[in-house]
């Protein structure tokens, strides 16, 4: 290929990249100067590509859109990543996968045989994490008109259908701020305006109502990260990520050794066969279990309901083998010593 056409590719490339692009820049980033640059915007606005320039401190260049814009163009990297983006779309939870594999069929037919190859080479297995029961997906206009509210700001009129058959939706009015996926399940975050607080819904069980509502200015969400606040959410914390349950135990194993499997505990060395581990769970019990999942001799420092949890377990253990002799049947009774979590949508 030409030195001039392969410059040329590179800078659409750049221009396809980001909004606006200072002259110099290009220049340093094709290693070429602000006149070979000039002169190459030219010929790219003789092709029908509409590149504007604008005026400021240094000047720049800016690929507008339009109804005229020619085909795009894709690098190495651009095809590769839109191959894999296309292939994985069934884990998205999103409805898509069919259209999915049209897209990625279409934009293979228009790339170059050494693109095509490349793509052709690059298979993908997308496998779902395994989940019990059925795992429903939403649907795709479902997901365009909540993401349309949350770009515009505008209080949105829904039904939603929590707990309990399909057909039982509640009204609803909320302030959508963020349209996050979790799971392989697509999820709304917004204040709720009618119970005054923030809300999590599956988009899987949303029914959107028209018209929207008035704009409105968004808020502060706790903690001030979507991520850290739909992963406390999800996994019972609090809205700042810490667990209700937090103990600590020492652990006759390695520091080393805990620390692979201890997720977000911390762990201290206290010799060599010998650890602190700090630990944090949903409930009791479940941190009791998590735990002894570790299989080496447990030392509880704290708290009392952390012992309260292991002797619970402890019953209900000699209870599933048979031995009466370690405690009553456990039954139906309830636990005191569960934490509450917050309960999902």
């Amino acid at each position: 290929m030409p030195k001039t056409s392969a410059r040329l590719l590179s800078l659409l490339s750049l221009l396809q990249a980001r909004r606006d692009w200072p002259g110099a820049l290009l220049a340093e980033r094709l290693d070429v100067s602000a006149r070979t640059v000039r002169r190459d915007v030219d010929r790219l606005r003789e092709l029908g590509y509409p590149v504007l320039a604008f005026k400021g401190p240094e000047g720049g260049y800016r690929l507008d859109a339009g109804a005229e814009l020619p085909p795009l163009l894709f690098d190495d990297e651009q095809a590769v990543a839109l191959a894999i983006a296309l292939q994985t779309a069934t884990t998205t939870g999103a409805g898509i996968e069919e259209a999915a594999a049209r897209a990625l069929n279409t934009v293979r037919q228009v790339m170059p045989a050494r693109l095509r190859h490349r793509v052709d080479t690059l298979r993908v297995t997308a496998v779902e994490r395994a989940a019990p029961g059925a795992h429903p997906q939403a649907d795709s206009a479902v997901l365009m008109a909540l993401s349309a509210a949350v770009h515009a700001r505008e209080v949105l009129r829904l039904d939603y259908a929590a707990a309990g058959p399909p057909e039982a939706k509640s009204p609803r009015r909320v302030q959508p701020h963020h349209l996050v996926t979790w799971g392989g399940r697509w999820y709304l975050v917004a204040w709720d305006l009618d119970r005054e607080d923030w809300r999590t819904f599956r988009a899987d069980r949303i029914t959107p109502r028209t018209p929207t509502g008035p704009r409105f200015t968004p808020r502060e969400l706790p903690g001030g990260d979507v991520t850290a606040f739909v992963a406390g959410r999800f996994r019972g914390t609090d809205d700042t990520g810490t667990w209700p349950c937090r103990g600590e135990v020492i652990l006759g194993l390695p520091a080393a050794a805990v620390s692979r499997y201890a997720r977000d505990g911390i762990v201290e060395a206290l010799g060599p066969n010998r650890c602190r581990l700090v630990l944090g769970s949903w409930s009791w019990p479940g941190l009791a279990a998590a735990v002894g999942a570790f299989d080496t001799d447990i030392t509880v420092v704290g708290p009392a309901e952390l012992r309260d949890a292991f002797a619970l377990l402890a019953r209900r253990y000699a209870d599933a083998a048979g031995d009466r002799a370690a405690g009553p049947p456990i039954g139906h009774t309830e636990n005191p010593t569960r934490a509450s979590s917050p309960a999902g949508p």
